[in-house]
């Protein structure tokens, strides 16, 4: 059966790079196939589903859609054009924006907030979005790892080590993790510029946008949300659904006010067509395959692999967690991988009689660059890659892991050395 459910796992990833365009089918393909053939047991399903990402993707997309109705993506893009010198710089720092956001809420959320604003700028100097919205999504999960509330794994993490807010920032007379994170952002700004030098022509638009009173109402709300999502972070022993159900809250208010404010509900029903089924769906298959996998051992083996050639030498042991979660994190998603190779750190720094937090470290930035290879490799790509397919631009692995690649080489190896000499 373990091989089996591997064999269907390749394939399904090798399908994925072949024939892009069907990638939703084939992983609820071998979901089906996974749940019938019980590698994942039936009555696992619904807790194996991710349903506070589904959620808050769906409420988020909703509110986004009125934000983008609401022309506020191209008044910011006209002030953005009014700081830049070319597009080369815009991007750069539509980049660094969304790392600034993203180590307060979630990546995918940051993508469905920023990229707007990134596309509305590629309209207007009539420009292609991939290689803008691409750089979002990679930068959002850069900086999730950031603060205990930017990724769902820097939670798991705080709550496996008994971290709070400030360890992150500050841990036992040393400094955490943020420092390592914004270290590797600003090492990748030189990669950004040679991956965009060529896109330096002078920015020009004569194009003025307008925002009326009414349409500032989704902006308000995305705020909202934000400072929601922030605040939900600090409830003790907070649902697990909390941030899903922020969202939807958030967006079905944001439908109610337009439909008080406009007595039309044609807006209403474009904003729920609007909704991205094909990742929603793409998501929600790799949820129940993840789950299979993990449900099989094969997440155990992958883990335990990277533990037996460490051994007992600590340099070995750090380079091959951060750079085995790397790899892993590039076709498989970090959470069940994370919580699963937690628990194994434990023991071996246990055995070895030294303290965990250097492959503590070494594994959430490891587990969250390593996202940054393929489209499938995080929800953030993901979204970024469907939202770009929704505005007519197909994205291959080829195309991805031509920015993935180079800045999650640099990202990582920044925090790889940060970490050894601040924490071994």
């Amino acid at each position: 059966m373990k091989i089996f459910a591997f064999i269907l796992f390749v394939l399904m990833y090798i399908l994925m790079i072949a024939k892009p365009a069907y990638r939703p089918f084939y992983a609820l393909s071998v979901a089906v196939i996974f749940l019938l053939s019980g590698i994942l047991p039936p009555n696992r399903l619904m807790s194996t589903i991710n349903w506070n990402v589904l959620l808050m993707m769906s409420g988020t997309m909703i509110i986004v859609y009125y934000f983008i109705d609401s022309q506020m993506p191209s008044l910011l893009a006209d002030i953005l054009l009014k700081k830049s010198r070319n597009f080369m710089w815009v991007t750069i720092l539509m980049s660094l924006f969304a790392g600034v956001i993203s180590a307060l809420i979630d990546n995918v959320a940051t993508v469905l907030m920023v990229a707007p604003v990134g596309m509305a700028i590629c309209k207007k100097l009539k420009l292609s979005p991939v290689g803008i919205i691409l750089s979002i999504a990679v930068s959002s999960n850069l900086q999730g790892a950031a603060t205990l509330v930017g990724d769902t794994t820097s939670i798991m993490l705080g709550d496996y080590a008994d971290m709070n807010f400030m360890n992150f920032f500050w841990m036992k007379g040393r400094p955490g993790i943020f420092f390592a994170v914004e270290l590797g952002a600003l090492a990748t700004i030189p990669v950004m510029m040679f991956l965009f030098r060529k896109q330096k022509a002078p920015l020009s638009t004569r194009e003025k946008t307008s925002v009326s009173i009414n349409n500032y109402v989704p902006t308000a709300m995305l705020l909202l949300m934000v400072a929601s999502l922030i605040a939900a972070s600090f409830i003790p022993d907070s649902p697990p659904m909390i941030n899903g159900v922020i969202c939807c809250l958030l967006a079905l208010i944001t439908v109610l006010i337009d439909l008080i404010q406009e007595k039309n509900a044609d807006r209403a029903i474009a904003a729920f067509k609007n909704l991205d089924f094909e990742t929603l769906g793409l998501l929600l298959g790799l949820f129940i395959v993840i789950g299979g996998l993990t449900n099989a051992g094969i997440i155990d083996d992958f883990a335990n692999l990277i533990i037996h050639f460490g051994g007992n030498n600590k340099f070995l042991l750090y380079t091959i967690v951060v750079w085995g979660s790397v790899l892993i994190s590039a076709f498989v998603d970090n959470i069940p991988y994370v919580a699963t190779m937690l628990p194994v750190l434990t023991a071996v720094t246990a055995a070895l009689g030294m303290e965990p937090y250097l492959l503590y470290f070494g594994l959430l930035s490891g587990a969250t660059l390593g996202g940054n290879i393929t489209p499938v490799g995080a929800s953030a790509n993901i979204t970024a890659v469907g939202l770009l397919k929704k505005e007519g631009y197909q994205v291959s692995f080829k195309d991805f892991m031509q920015i993935g690649i180079p800045y999650t080489l640099t990202a990582v190896i920044t925090g790889y050395l940060y970490f050894w000499f601040i924490w071994a």
